[in-house]
């Protein structure tokens, strides 16, 4: 208490504009930095937008599976957005600066779009274990209306359960220094900063880690091991070549988006190693948005199949126009 009431005396001493250093000692590289983020940031949108325009286009791809991965695209696009266009904007930028509550913003639709991200790669995952272990039960228990209250699911508890630590980290106290060492409002740069006591606030990041990250894995290798174990029972090599191949895409973006949450979220001496943390978090916020379209198309045969189809009508008007 005396310690709040001496803090509230030298008031002028309280921090409420933070700097997001984020690759500033990279002062050389800026322009390069910029033209080479822009470029991935543009490609991630028009990606990622297309994949859901194709789905909500071609009625080949109107299943749950298609429903689950436009929703999983739209996710990627915001989170990306989040970070981003703040990144670009501070490379060109001489002071960087940004606001509590604009950080708590930035922090809060961050780690929600995140944790919403694991609910619907895991609500995927549930979908293929239905379509192969359960086919005869699939069109009932993975039913339209089944699969839009998952979605709003996984976007409702993804954002309710960010509330809490938002509101309590905008009850901290800030004194100084206020230099943020990453390039977005990462939770363990800014506790870092604190002068109040973070313990409860780092347990309850670190206690909501192992629910999105863990949890949600844990749930995803459970629906692959029955999802192997009922592929290997099929007889033909090329049913069961099939099967696996509907599964690949999704197995691989789980890898790559689980790989770096872990290394930056699940451990307990996340606030070290910044510079690796700020290389790992470009993983979550551009690298895996941008390979994402990629991996769900050239890795998905119905989707190659529908995008064949679109430039052979493409290329028949081009024909027809020249004529």
């Amino acid at each position: 208490h005396s310690e709040l009431v001496s803090r509230m005396m030298n008031n002028h001493t309280v921090v409420r504009d933070f700097v997001l250093w984020g690759f500033s000692h990279l002062q050389e590289f800026q322009i390069l930095l910029f033209l080479f983020f822009l470029l991935v940031y543009v490609l991630i949108i028009l990606g990622n937008s297309f994949v859901i325009t194709i789905t909500f286009l071609d009625s080949r791809l109107h299943s749950p599976m298609y429903f689950f991965l436009c929703n999983f695209s739209l996710m990627e696009m915001l989170v990306t957005s989040t970070v981003v266009p703040r990144l670009l904007a501070d490379l060109f930028s001489t002071h960087k600066t940004i606001s509590l509550t604009e950080c708590l913003i930035q922090s809060f639709f961050y780690f929600s779009l995140g944790s919403t991200d694991f609910l619907i790669l895991t609500a995927m995952a549930f979908d293929r274990y239905v379509a192969i272990c359960r086919p005869l039960h699939y069109p009932t228990i993975m039913s339209g209306q089944v699969c839009v209250k998952m979605v709003i699911a996984c976007w409702v508890v993804g954002f309710f359960s960010i509330i809490s630590p938002t509101i309590q980290k905008s009850r901290l106290w800030f004194c100084g220094p206020n230099v943020i060492d990453h390039f977005f409002c990462d939770s363990a740069p800014l506790l870092k900063l604190s002068c109040s006591e973070t313990h409860h606030i780092e347990r309850m990041d670190f206690f909501l880690s192992l629910l999105f990250v863990l949890t949600t894995m844990l749930l995803i290798m459970i629906s692959y091991i029955f999802i192997v174990a009922s592929v290997l029972r099929i007889p033909s090599s090329s049913g069961r070549q099939k099967a696996f191949s509907t599964c690949a895409s999704h197995l691989t973006v789980v890898v790559l988006g689980y790989g770096s949450a872990i290394f930056i979220y699940v451990r307990p001496s996340k606030g070290h190693s910044t510079d690796l943390n700020k290389v790992v978090a470009l993983m979550t916020a551009l690298v895996t948005p941008f390979l994402n379209p990629f991996i769900f198309t050239f890795r998905n045969e119905k989707v190659k199949e529908v995008i064949e189809d679109i430039v052979k009508k493409i290329l028949s008007k081009d024909s027809e126009g020249f004529r």
